[in-house]
């Protein structure tokens, strides 16, 4: 009886999470002009007016890029700030791991607001640059990849590096070539969780963006309130293409995650 339980609330809980999305992706391909509307035929028009339309292939470039740069650079400062704690005396790391939680408790909308008061008014910082948005997203960002490699870093066996200086090691070699190589699996989920977080946040970016520059978060914002139609349902064809792309990525992750774990054995 509990298994069964167990069970019927797995599948409400997955039919709850995938079946919206499933439905959208089933009108993207459609004529219809809103997602309950009349369905007179299906076709492929919101996935080639996705591509067709300069404005939205601008739009998704530019989100695509601002999303890998500065997960980039979060992955790169919350490695580095990761190894740094990890060695570190007992009272920095405690100091270190609690700050690093307040931007991962803390409103979006709070931390948008502060990094345009702070950067934009306080220090003139312009607006119509991308250094706030930029700074803004690695503040939400790195805080999360620093989460993804610290579990890494406390699986690994400590005497490792010791035994590479031992053996001759500088320092630097022995950073590179024995401690990250055992953290690139926890590197590498929290580069791509930057990517999605980018990807996703709309109030540090709303707080920060150029006036001439849209996310995909927040054109798609900006879309529901206007009556574009054909930029509406371009964006269902768009949602889909990422949901294909994130179901993609996680695959592959299980898949070299099973060999990897295969050889160990």
């Amino acid at each position: 009886m509990k298994k069964a339980f167990n069970i019927i609330w797995l599948a409400l809980i997955l039919i709850f999470i995938y079946v919206p999305i499933l439905i959208l992706a089933v009108y993207s391909f459609t004529d219809a002009s809103m997602v309950g509307g009349n369905i007179s035929s299906f076709s492929f028009e919101n996935y080639l007016n996705l591509f067709k339309n300069e404005e939205l292939r601008n739009m998704i470039f530019g989100t695509l890029v601002l999303a890998f740069v500065c997960a980039a650079i979060s992955t790169v400062l919350a490695t580095v700030g990761a190894i740094g704690t990890f060695y570190s005396k007992k009272l920095p790391k405690t100091l270190i791991n609690t700050a690093n939680q307040v931007p991962v408790v803390n409103a979006d909308i709070v931390t948008g607001f502060s990094i345009c008061i702070l950067l934009i008014v306080i220090m003139r910082v312009g607006k119509d640059t991308f250094i706030p948005l930029g700074i803004g997203h690695v503040v939400l960002t790195a805080p999360f990849v620093y989460l993804s490699i610290l579990p890494k870093l406390k699986q690994m066996d400590n005497s490792l590096y010791e035994a590479a200086l031992d053996l001759g090691a500088t320092p630097a070699q022995a950073l590179f070539k024995v401690v990250i190589p055992q953290l690139i699996p926890g590197i590498l989920s929290g580069f791509m969780l930057a990517v999605t977080l980018s990807l996703d946040d709309y109030f540090i970016t709303t707080y920060t963006k150029p006036s001439t520059f849209d996310t995909i978060s927040t054109y798609v914002v900006n879309a529901t309130k206007g009556s574009q139609t054909e930029s509406k349902t371009a964006l269902w064809a768009l949602s889909t293409l990422i949901f294909l792309v994130v179901i993609a990525v996680v695959i592959v992750m299980n898949v070299l995650a099973s060999k990897r774990g295969k050889e160990k054995k």
